[in-house]
């Protein structure tokens, strides 16, 4: 359910109110930027993944439906077009015939925050989309395939893969 505020701020940007196009930017601006930023992984195409973005809520703001909220609306745009991004400049690894990678026991011991988001930085641009929007995003297999052009079946090998991958730099990490 939206918020008088939030009505009447899409109401405005509707009509290309340019105040409320710069209040909907500052509101949200954070949240889509690290959204994107953890797709792409570089400050500058995180910029202009996330300007795109932005032009493209508010070409397509008059087309925005109450059946999700507006700020998930958003970031589905800013995912969509920091994929695109990562996309043009390298290719997806193409999983589909590697097997379903089994899920191992967790690492052992505490792992630090900062140290968790370098390796998963040091991820294939594939399995770090995919790791990144279910794992951190909340979105489920069937969006997280539909958001990357790819199978379900791609989605889940991805996402085992890339935890995979995780947990031996990990595990490498924390015996050094």
């Amino acid at each position: 359910m939206k918020s008088i505020f939030e009505k009447e701020l899409i109401e405005r940007c509707t009509k290309q109110d340019r105040k409320a196009q710069f209040e909907l930017f500052e509101r949200y601006k954070v949240a889509l930027y690290s959204s994107v930023f953890r797709i792409l992984n570089e400050e500058d195409l995180a910029h202009d993944a996330l300007q795109e973005a932005f032009i493209e809520i508010f070409k397509g703001i008059k087309k925005f439906r109450s059946e999700s909220t507006l700020g998930f609306w958003m970031k589905r745009i800013a995912i969509r077009k920091a994929i695109k991004m990562a996309k043009s400049r390298m290719l997806f690894t193409s999983l589909d015939q590697v097997a379903e990678l089994p899920d191992h026991a967790p690492l052992d011991g505490w792992i630090d925050g900062q140290l968790l988001d370098v390796t998963i930085r040091e991820l294939p641009v594939g399995c770090r989309s995919v790791f990144l929007l279910i794992e951190v995003e909340g979105f489920k297999h069937a969006e997280c395939a539909k958001l990357l052009s790819i199978s379900e079946s791609t989605s889940k090998s991805q996402l085992s893969y890339a935890k995979k991958l995780l947990r031996g730099k990990l595990n490498q990490l924390m015996k050094a």
